[in-house]
Order: structure tokens, then C-alpha cells, then sequence
């Protein structure tokens, strides 16, 4: 196999990403769930394997007439954004004015973001939350807590994605990439399972969720506390 056709590949592994979301997509029309977030975690894992693909493969040297990141991030807009503000939305998990606030913040504010030249910081984490919306709502669904709850983390999580709060990518950002890498691989199986048991409130899955998501949500902000000794100032 070329070094050309590798990099297509990649390309063509990246596009899967538009059908996952039609899949998911139809599956949120239906109000299955379950299977719209199932869909969802494979769209991620895809995700989370076709850069390391693209960096390993050179894309931009070996395939440059298609745009990588541009592809990327149209899949990534239908799949972290769009289809999980749907679902939250239509669920009914928010009533009423607060479904509005809640699918109005993220699918405008995400936009914006996915825009902003300045979103990855100098060791390749995000400033400012990535709008990982496809994440944050499966969650919800799993634990369910109380609707001002939701309101407000989803808000507050809107709100900073325009701060310079550090949220670590856990492939590409370094400091304390194995365990990050454990965490989200533990996020995506108990993702996964909670999903395929249509989200049972008594799932051990739910209580991995909260670890996870705690972790991967404060991490970040933990490394801005608490900067490695040879950067201290």
C-alpha cells in the first residue's frame, strides 16, 4: 500500500463519521436512545483514532487536495453538537424555557468555537471546554440529576468554552497522558454499557461515568493549578 493510498484511507475513515451521525440521527428521530448514543461512541472512537492516523500518514503531504480538518470538524459539529442538543432537547430531560436556553447555548456557542483559531493551547489541550456535547449529554442521561442541575451545567459549560480554562486532549496533551488515557478509555466502556442498557438507573456503569467525567472535566484546570515544577514560576 502507497503512502498515498494510506493517507486516502485515513480521509475516507474520517468521512465514516458523516453516516455515524445520520445513523445516530435516525435513531434520535425515533427516540431510541440507546442506540443514538451507541452510534454516537463509535462515531468518537473513530474520532479519536483517524488523527494520530493523519499525523502518522502525513495527509496534508501525502493527500492535500482533500482537508483533513475541515472534514473533521463538520463531522465533529453533527456529532458532538448537533444530534446531542436534539436529543436533550427533544427528551424532555429539560422542560419547557429551560430546553430552549439549553439547545440555543449549544449549538450557537459551539459554532463559534469550532471557529476560533485560538483553541488549542501550546501542549495541544483546548482553551476553553471543546464542546464535547455528545459526552455531556449521555451523562446526563445516565444520572439524570435534577433539571436546574443539568441547566446549569450546561450553561456554565457554554460559558467556558470562552475562558482560558485549560481542558486536556487526552491523546495529544502529554502531562499525565496514561492515565488520561485510561480514564477515557474506561469513559467509553462505561458509555457504551450504559447506553446498551438503555441507561437502567441502577447501572455500575453510571458510577464509572461520574468518575470519568470528573476527571476528564477537571484535569485540565488541575494541570493549570498545579503547573509542572519545571515551569513554575
Amino acid at each position: 500500500m502507497t503512502s498515498r493510498f494510506k493517507a486516502l484511507s485515513v480521509h475516507l475513515l474520517t468521512a465514516t463519521g458523516s453516516v455515524l451521525s445520520m445513523l445516530a440521527m435516525l435513531a434520535a428521530v425515533n427516540e431510541r436512545w440507546d442506540m443514538m448514543f451507541l452510534w454516537l461512541v463509535v462515531a468518537l472512537i473513530v474520532d479519536g483514532v483517524d488523527g494520530p492516523l493523519a499525523r502518522h500518514y502525513h495527509v496534508k503531504t501525502n493527500w492535500p487536495t482533500y482537508d483533513g480538518v475541515l472534514m473533521d470538524l463538520i463531522v465533529d459539529y453533527l456529532t458532538y453538537v448537533f444530534i446531542p442538543a436534539y436529543a436533550l432537547f427533544k427528551s424532555g430531560l429539560l422542560p419547557g424555557w429551560t430546553g430552549w436556553i439549553a439547545i440555543i447555548v449549544i449549538v450557537y456557542g459551539s459554532v463559534i468555537y469550532f471557529a476560533d483559531t485560538r483553541m488549542k493551547t501550546k501542549d495541544n489541550s483546548f482553551a476553553g471546554f471543546p464542546a464535547c456535547w455528545n459526552m455531556v449529554v449521555l451523562v446526563l442521561f445516565a444520572l439524570q440529576p435534577n433539571f436546574w442541575i443539568m441547566l446549569a451545567v450546561v450553561v456554565g459549560l457554554a460559558v467556558s468554552m470562552f475562558t482560558n480554562l485549560k481542558f486536556i486532549h487526552p491523546v495529544r496533551t502529554e502531562r499525565w497522558r496514561p492515565l488520561s488515557l485510561a480514564m477515557t478509555v474506561g469513559w467509553l466502556i462505561f458509555a457504551a454499557w450504559a447506553a446498551w442498557v438503555d441507561f437502567h438507573p441502577q447501572s455500575w456503569a453510571h458510577y464509572g461515568l461520574a468518575i470519568t467525567s470528573i476527571y476528564l472535566i477537571g484535569a485540565g484546570i488541575a494541570q493549570q493549578l498545579l503547573p509542572e515544577r519545571g515551569l513554575a514560576r
